[in-house]
């Protein structure tokens, strides 16, 4: 017996935090009584979410599908929108089994790398803050931070919802046609707090005027990829994304 956000999102029906969602809202039955968080469940269960019988699988059976996305500007990372704004999930195709579930979000001023995959665990664990993943971001500033703002940034800087930094800071040129006025850095950091890039650099006093990411974990967005592609990982790009067996 599994727990039941787990096994749901071995199931590819949702991550584990959007699993936990809907057994606290009373959402989710097991052979007929209202789940509870903690509860247990195996594959052959009656589960039900909104009186919806659910197709579940072990673990080991689950499809394990990643796809990569250059999610433009002006889109939502929402299965539906209430203002009525484009979402990322109407330009994806279709996956084998399952359904999509993004790794995390961008908001709608950022575009670049977003990962789905139809296995709930790895997104819940490419998501949850003890991984420790690695997210890059090509960041375009108004003003030019001298390097005190860049060793602020570094050590530490504290935001509304508790302290944050950035791992690395490096500079890159301004692209062509860019005003003098403006910078250009990467950064990585290893969470995805909302809005947390433009947050860190307003703090110490810069605007973000184009934020871009191009890496999520050990995956980067491909060089002739275009907004509004999709693409499906390929093996070694999965296998990069699951933890190692350790060697014996």
């Amino acid at each position: 017996m599994t727990r039941l956000q787990k096994l749901l999102a071995a199931s590819g029906l949702g991550s584990r935090r959007t699993v936990e969602e809907w057994i606290r809202a009373g959402r989710i039955t097991v052979a007929g009584r209202v789940a509870q968080l903690g509860d247990r469940a195996g594959p052959s269960e009656e589960v039900r979410l909104d009186g919806r019988k659910l197709e579940l699988k072990s673990g080991d059976l689950a499809t394990r599908e990643v796809l990569l996305y250059y999610k433009p500007m002006g889109e939502v990372t929402t299965r539906s929108d209430p203002q009525g704004r484009p979402t990322v999930f109407e330009r994806l195709p279709k996956p084998r089994a399952g359904r999509w579930i993004s790794v995390g979000r961008l908001d709608v001023n950022t575009s670049g790398l977003l990962l789905l995959t139809t296995d709930g665990a790895l997104a819940h664990r490419l998501m949850h803050p003890s991984g420790e993943v690695e997210r890059e971001y090509l960041v375009r500033l108004r003003g030019r931070p001298e390097a005190p703002a860049l060793r602020q940034l570094l050590a530490g800087v504290q935001l509304e919802d508790g302290p944050a930094r950035f791992d690395r800071i490096t500079e890159v040129p301004a692209e062509e046609g860019v005003p003098g006025s403006h910078s250009a850095f990467t950064v990585v950091l290893h969470e995805g707090r909302n809005r947390e890039v433009r947050r860190l650099w307003n703090a110490v006093g810069f605007e973000v005027s184009r934020l871009l990411r191009i890496r999520y974990g050990p995956i980067e967005l491909p060089r002739d990829m275009r907004p509004g592609q999709t693409r499906g990982a390929d093996a070694a790009q999965i296998e990069g994304l699951y933890p190692r067996a350790p060697s014996k």
